[in-house]
């Protein structure tokens, strides 16, 4: 990859992925074959220990982020610490890969709208894994109550939204966009929720409206093999092959709020498509979720 195709603040480590994408994807699913009995009944114990890991690891991680970025004032090296330095490990405690097809031609120093489906919690590892660029959140204000999780992602600039509060919501879109014309990268899940069979649900229109109104691309992501890593009714935790593709920028400096159903239905069938020729189901023909409703109505 050549140098202008790196992001911000672009450290050693987020090259592993890229590398190990065309030997990992020719592996088999950690899964393929069953389990023996004992292995499945010591899972819960297994489970707990990867719990503790998970909370003591993010907590060193976060501790960590702040001080580099206080010390530097760089809100950009946060964000590159969360690819290279949290959640590579976390990933591979779980006994998972991440196989990320062969990346596309793309500018990764530039803005961008990533559009991703979503199957699990374990999503926001994999993104920051797998995706060569320094990624901000679109998620549940909720989230910026949690310790240390929540502080993070205030310090780095994360869109919080109150779906509840609709005028709320607007406002921090708006907020939304004015990071991202400043050059900030945002990575979204239209779907809304975690589709609980891994199917595409139908998308949301706000990450659309964040994208129209910004006047950046939009680079569709699929994921397939982390609703089986980490399910979401519980933190039940079982090895896995994750597979992600990342698709050619779609741009959007032309459009008008007029196009956007026009465009989500697009970007919908690409990553249903992309889904597919990764080993996933794909979505139905319903395409756009009702105004109020996550998932399917």
């Amino acid at each position: 990859m050549s140098a202008a195709q790196r992001p911000d603040e672009q450290l050693p480590l987020a090259d592993a992925t890229d590398a190990a994408a065309p030997r990992l994807a020719s592996l088999p699913a950690p899964d393929a074959a069953p389990r023996p009995a004992w292995l499945e009944a010591i899972f819960p114990l297994i489970n707990l220990l990867q719990a503790i890991f998970l909370g003591v690891w993010s907590a060193f991680c976060i501790t960590c982020a702040f001080v580099a970025g206080l010390v530097t004032f760089r809100r950009e090296l946060p964000l590159a610490m969360a690819r290279t330095m949290w959640a590579p490990p976390l990933i591979a405690m779980t006994g998972s890969r991440l196989a990320v097809e062969p990346l596309p031609d793309i500018d990764w120093s530039k803005p961008h709208i990533y559009l991703m489906n979503h199957q699990s919690m374990a999503d926001i590892a994999c993104a920051f894994a797998g995706i060569p660029a320094n990624l901000r959140f679109v998620a549940k204000h909720t989230l910026g109550k949690v310790p240390f999780i929540g502080w993070y992602m205030k310090f780095t600039g994360m869109i919080l939204i109150n779906r509840s509060n609709r005028a709320a919501a607007v406002r921090s879109l708006h907020k939304a966009g004015e990071r991202i014309r400043e050059g900030a990268n945002i990575i979204a899940y239209p779907e809304g929720t975690r589709s609980a069979d891994g199917t595409i649900l139908p998308f949301k229109k706000g990450p659309f409206m964040l994208a129209l109104e910004a006047k950046v691309p939009i680079v569709p992501v699929a994921i397939e093999g982390s609703g089986r890593m980490l399910p979401r009714d519980g933190f039940r935790i079982r090895p896995t092959l994750i597979r992600m593709k990342i698709g050619e920028p779609i741009e959007t400096a032309h459009l008008t709020p007029a196009d956007r159903d026009d465009l989500m239905r697009r970007t919908r069938d690409i990553i249903i498509r992309m889904h597919r020729e990764i080993g996933g189901r794909g979505g139905d023909d319903v395409a756009i979720a009702p105004a109020g409703v996550e998932g399917r109505a």
